[in-house]
């Protein structure tokens, strides 16, 4: 695909978050930029087109609502140049263990990090397909491989295992079309995600199961996905690229 090309980045709110650190990378690296957040994306927006020579768009959605993820899209999609990638980034997560789970948080967690990936996706993908090209990356997680281990547990362990399996299906359906499609699997990562800004105590905790022995940052996911959304990864796809300190060797 040549000319102007424009990545979707949903998540992108959380000032200490992977969206946001993919948003602002991908335009220094001169892709347009729309942005899917439940909470205003407006000032990030400012920011990208203030410090880049791309065009940014924000629009407001509950990825969990299909309705609203295909309206915010189609905004995205008139506001900006043509569509070519998507980065699902927006999650939500659960610390509640299995036996204390209520079916509104399980259907919580299910909702934004599995449909809501699938809603998004799907809208995009209608636009990918017309253009015979695409690159969708979603960010999975090593809880999805280890079953937890960070700090969400059953809920998002599952939803982000549908993720992996998503993104293999829509690999080999969309292939014919020239979309790639993966995933990156952060382990744990110095975000608000994580319920927070972390203690010493609990850091060292979690850099103490870390082969690189420091706790990851969301530039460094972000790098990740910014690899997958490129040129560069033609012949990348259905993967899951674990971003995990070596987390899941153990």
């Amino acid at each position: 695909m040549t000319g102007p090309r424009t990545a979707i980045v949903t998540g992108a709110a959380s000032p200490r978050g992977i969206g946001r650190a993919t948003a602002l990378l991908l335009a220094s690296q001169g892709w347009n930029i729309g942005l899917l957040d439940i909470n205003p994306c407006d000032d990030l927006a400012s920011e990208i087109v203030a410090a880049h020579t791309v065009k940014a768009f924000a629009a407001t959605a509950d990825i969990s609502d299909e309705t609203a993820v295909r309206t915010a899209i189609d905004d995205l999609e008139s506001a900006l140049p043509p569509l070519a990638a998507l980065a699902n980034i927006a999650g939500v997560s659960s610390p509640v263990p299995y036996l204390e789970l209520t079916s509104d948080e399980w259907h919580r967690v299910i909702n934004t990090n599995l449909n809501g990936v699938h809603y998004v996706t799907r809208r995009v993908a209608e636009s990918l397909v017309r253009h015979n090209y695409g690159r969708i990356v979603s960010v999975s997680s090593t809880s999805a491989q280890l079953g937890g281990g960070t700090y969400s547990k059953t809920p998002y362990s599952v939803a982000k295992a549908g993720v992996i399996g998503l993104t293999r299906a829509l690999a080999r359906e969309l292939g014919p079309y020239g979309i790639t499609v993966n995933a990156v699997a952060p382990g744990p990562i110095d975000t608000d995600i994580m319920g927070g800004p972390l203690t010493p105590t609990r850091r060292a905790a979690l850099v103490d199961n870390l082969l690189t022995t420091r706790l990851g940052q969301p530039n460094d996911i972000a790098h990740a996905i910014a690899f997958l959304l490129s040129d560069h990864s033609t012949y990348i796809t259905g993967h899951t690229l674990n971003a995990d300190g070596g987390l899941y060797m153990h």
